[in-house]
């Protein structure tokens, strides 16, 4: 039987891996370290068809490299202290045991434990391949013993190469087929692999097995479009993806892109994101970062939320992307949230101190021996509302802690107060 066309392709050096040039590139660290023979203990972390399996395969070749692969989900503790057992018996024959483990995202407690102290004393080079960020999932003595080494998804220039190889080699590729593909199609199967070589390998597999019933055996843009885009977005709600893209959708809508912050909420919704985690990250921005620069962006943020509750989805986008063009809009002032925690701030290095006691409702017979509520000055018995006196504790009497910014309608609350803030 036929192996697919991604495992036959796989490269055998460095020089036909494609992509990840920041990392393997001439001249970069890693490069020259694998090149000088050393082969560190690393951890791989990227996305699904990255090259990190090839990149693996690539540099543990050499014959005095003994490669053993498990992955974190099937093998216990048992059955890792076994394999590391070998080192000893390896060691009479100058052979050197790799340890490869993949889904490292899954590696528990006891799985480190036992393999720190052999990746300490060099006794076993450990390769680690996670598709997640391994800081969530690994303690920091084993992190601080392996190299971190980042795959990106692949560009498309790297995409472009694979599939140019794949259709032009002979031997391991589609080459003796005479398959061809118009540039129309090679952009759409670049553009719906998102970085992932072995999907762009699968639909060039998918469709030369169209094109070779062809007699010019051309794949076009028509044959590329009927392949299923199910699946082809990039998005994990658990995982890296989830964290990346939420923390991109805020940021647009801080830096007042409408148009950035509509995309990557586009990019989570079409995903399978609970639009009640957006809304609820929308209210918490709305208050944090538009504050009273535009009070009204909090109730179309509340707003949005109950319409989505009332209308659900499909149409249940309509509001939230109202909602995120508006607050991507507005005026920004993370004036009263950075008050608050001054506030806090203070609490902390002071305590709780002594309220005014003019302040405090004499509520008691003995509240009003202490003199609670003496010499209260009610403000609506004055002009404008407003009549000067003391609020703070003695010890913070003159602290500042909202400092409104010249923008939206917080400049006219900022010009409000410096009317009635003496000394300010």
């Amino acid at each position: 039987m036929k192996q697919p066309l991604a495992h036959r392709l796989r490269p055998n050096s460095l020089k036909e891996l494609a992509g990840q040039e920041h990392v393997l590139g001439e001249g970069k660290p890693l490069r020259q370290t694998l090149d000088s023979g050393v082969l560190p203990s690393m951890i791989i972390w990227g996305p699904p068809g990255s090259g990190k399996t090839s990149f693996i395969k690539i540099i543990t070749s050499n014959p005095v490299y003994e490669p053993v692969y498990m992955t974190a989900v099937s093998a216990g503790t048992k059955e890792i202290g076994s394999i590391l057992k070998q080192t000893k018996t390896l060691s009479l024959t100058s052979k050197k045991l790799v340890l490869v483990l993949d889904e490292l995202q899954h590696l528990n407690r006891s799985q480190q434990e036992i393999l720190l102290p052999y990746v300490e004393d060099g006794s076993v080079i450990f390769i680690g391949i996670s598709t997640d960020n391994p800081s969530f999932s690994l303690n920091r003595a084993l992190l601080s013993r392996t190299t971190l080494v980042v795959f990106e998804p692949l560009k498309e220039p790297a995409l472009e190469a694979i599939i140019e190889r794949a259709l032009s080699d002979k031997e391991h590729g589609l080459g003796s087929e005479g398959i061809r593909i118009n540039k129309e199609a090679m952009d759409y199967i670049i553009v719906m692999s998102n970085g992932d070589a072995r999907k762009a390998l699968n639909a060039i597999e998918i469709l030369a097995g169209i094109a070779v019933n062809k007699p010019d055996r051309l794949i076009t843009l028509q044959d590329a479009s009927k392949l299923s885009e199910v699946n082809l977005l990039p998005y994990d709600r658990k995982e890296d993806e989830h964290y990346h893209t939420i923390s991109a959708f805020i940021k647009s809508m801080r830096g007042s892109d409408p148009d950035a912050a509509i995309y990557y909420l586009a990019r989570m919704l079409e995903s399978g994101e609970d639009p009640r985690f957006v809304l609820r990250r929308m209210i918490i921005f709305a208050s944090e970062d538009i504050g009273n620069a535009d009070p009204a962006a909090l109730t179309v943020a509340v707003s949005a939320f109950h319409a989505f509750e009332a209308v659900g989805m499909p149409e249940g986008f309509i509001p939230v992307a109202h909602a995120a063009a508006y607050l991507a809009s507005c005026p920004k002032s993370n004036a009263s949230y950075k008050a608050y925690l001054n506030a806090k701030a203070d609490l902390k290095r002071h305590g709780y101190l002594d309220i005014p006691k003019h302040i405090i409702n004499p509520v008691t017979e003995l509240g009003e021996k202490l003199g609670y509520g003496e010499g209260y000055k009610y403000p609506h018995d004055y002009e404008g509302g407003h009549v000067e006196q003391q609020y703070l504790p003695d010890k913070l009497k003159d602290k500042r802690y909202y400092l409104p910014k010249d923008i939206g309608y917080e400049k006219i609350i900022k010009a409000y107060l410096g009317k009635i803030r003496k000394g300010h």
